[in-house]
């Protein structure tokens, strides 16, 4: 089964289809929660529909900690159940779903105090990597291993030698997560599901009581237009109380925004050959491997501010870098620092006022007939989240349908991945890349590479780097705008690739270059690519500006400066 590709045309085709005829299923939003939704209904048979108001993963799915991981630290707050749920997804997604998008990484957790820390933290992962084989998924990951300070320090070299008594080694995984919904996407496409992003619902469709579908501004092309669904389903994440209030009905349960910043630096500032966990008063801090760079994350604060562009302040800055130089030999300092990023956390409200203490379980509710509500939860177990809000949804159709078989639909990409990936040297030759790039290409595409180098092949010109971004190919913009939804220039430098934060000019060098090679396939003329490299350039500068600031206040009306991107 050939994958779809997300260009203009299939997009205008999808918001067509919509509008054309009553849907099973409309999902709104297009985060990590609402493509799994789409891919779940839609493999059950169900007509489905899935509209985005931005890009897709724009919001908290573009801005995790980009680990598929069963929470280690839940297990101290003894909550087994997520853990266990957690760790059977993460063996799921690498052995069957994902394995082109998600790959084991290895963490060490320095020890402090001889002795009771060694058995209690050694006996928590112990049980973490029991728990992992138990659920049936969690062979492929090698098992936890203790280590002295002498071993520890030759593992990871960084590390101040009075930061440690010893260590514990573990693994978990990790992703891309914005790539990894963008394949979501296109996994529920290819199945049948109609996607769209920068398509935005401003209101519900109502008879008497009933939700019948929604109301859907078309962001690009302009115009409204109805999507009538049997169900429809809410998705939104952080945006679902905004959701709700659509429908003028007070909701079920609340979500409460939780706001966790992101350090990236270059690789060689932290001499290491694994990723760090590290305790703090609060929670705990991941230094985690990044290709040739270093995610140092993350916060965990209130936020009551713009959802849609969440900043980091000078004072969260601050925080990490101050508790990660705690146990490096070398401190890390703002120069070093090539890329931050803020994220929100839909937590459900309510339990506790601390937002680190608030549930990462998540809730499924049906406040009005014809509308389901799912929210909260964490990344990993976005396909539980994804079943549990059709099996809800069911329940408001007259007639029977199968059961979720998410568990056993590979995600584009993956279906031939290993072959390939032990073809690489092959690939290699036959494209005229370095081998290293074909690795690149595959660890991002898995067996969708075909199509890149396809690109490639038909103008050799795309095989080479981007200028001032040279992890990253011409052809992965062309591709990204074609092939896989991106309408504008953020969406390429931001989440089709990694340039925003990968790079100290924030990609603002290579931003022209990617726009000229976007426009023929948007058919943008001078004036267009003109307006969406200012926009860039602008969005850059708000960012680094709000980082400046000394609080979250300031730091936001810093970022609102630069206003989002208007189409065509």
């Amino acid at each position: 089964m050939r994958t779809p590709t997300l260009g203009p045309a299939e997009r205008g085709q999808a918001l067509a289809g919509m509008a054309d005829r009553e849907l099973d299923v409309l999902v709104v939003g297009g985060g990590v929660v609402g493509a799994g939704t789409a891919l779940d209904a839609v493999t059950r048979g169900l007509s489905t529909g899935l509209v985005e108001a931005r890009d897709w993963a724009a919001g908290t799915s573009s801005r995790s900690s980009k680990l598929i991981h069963g929470g280690l630290r839940y297990l101290e707050m003894l909550d087994f159940a997520l853990v266990r749920e957690a760790l059977k997804e993460r063996g799921l997604l690498l052995e069957k779903l994902a394995p082109h998008l998600v790959r084991p990484v290895p963490f060490l957790y320095p020890l402090q105090h001889r002795g009771w820390e060694r058995l209690y933290a050694g006996s928590g992962v112990a049980l973490y990597d029991a728990m992992s084989v138990s659920s049936g998924h969690g062979r492929g990951l090698p098992v936890h291993r203790h280590l002295s300070r002498r071993h520890a320090l030759r593992v990871a070299p960084c590390l101040r030698k009075d930061a440690l008594v010893g260590a514990l080694q573990y693994y978990d995984a990790q992703m891309d997560d914005a790539r990894f919904v963008t394949t979501l996407v296109r996994t529920a496409a290819s199945y049948g599901a109609l996607v769209a992003n920068r398509s935005r619902v401003v209101g519900f469709l109502r008879e008497g009581e009933r939700v019948v579908g929604g109301r859907v501004r078309d962001l690009e092309q302009g115009g409204e237009f109805e999507v009538r669904a049997r169900q429809v389903v809410n998705a939104t994440g952080v945006w679902t109380d905004d959701t709700q209030a659509m429908i003028g009905e007070r909701g079920q349960f609340h979500v409460r925004a939780s706001k966790g910043i992101h350090l990236v630096v270059p690789k060689d500032r932290v001499h290491s050959t694994t990723g760090l966990i590290l305790r703090t008063e609060k929670s705990v801090l991941f230094v985690i491997p990044w290709g040739r760079h270093w995610i140092i994350g993350t916060t965990d604060t209130d936020w009551d501010l713009d959802k849609a562009h969440p900043a980091a302040s000078s004072a969260d800055i601050d925080y990490l870098l101050e508790h990660v130089n705690s146990v490096l030999a070398v401190p890390l300092t703002r120069e070093d620092v090539e890329g931050v990023y803020a994220g929100l956390r839909p937590l459900l409200a309510g339990e506790s006022d601390a937002t680190s203490k608030l549930s990462r379980e998540h809730t499924v509710a049906h406040p009005a007939p014809g509308l389901v509500v799912i929210a909260g939860g964490k990344y990993t177990t976005y396909r539980v989240m994804a079943k549990d809000a059709v099996d809800e949804a069911v329940h408001g159709l007259d007639r029977r349908v199968a059961d979720c078989c998410t568990e056993n639909v590979p995600l584009a990409g993956a279906e031939g991945y290993q072959a390939l990936w032990n073809a690489r040297a092959r690939l290699a030759q036959r494209s005229g890349l370095h081998v290293a790039r074909v690795e690149h290409l595959l660890g991002r595409y898995g067996s969708l590479t075909e199509e890149v180098l396809e690109l490639i092949a038909a103008d050799p010109s795309l095989g080479e780097p981007l200028t001032g971004a040279d992890d990253y190919l011409r052809a992965e913009v062309v591709y990204g705008t074609s092939h896989e939804g991106a309408r504008h220039l953020d969406d390429i430098l931001t989440r089709r690739t990694r340039i925003s934060i990968e790079t100290f000019d924030r990609g603002t060098r290579c931003a022209r270059e990617a726009a000229e090679l976007m426009a023929p396939v948007l058919g943008w003329g001078r004036e267009q690519i003109d307006k969406e490299v200012e926009h860039y350039e602008k969005r850059v500068e708000a960012e680094r500006e709000s980082q400046r600031q000394p609080d979250d206040l300031t730091a936001d009306a810093a970022r609102l400066g630069a206003p989002d991107i208007q189409p065509v």
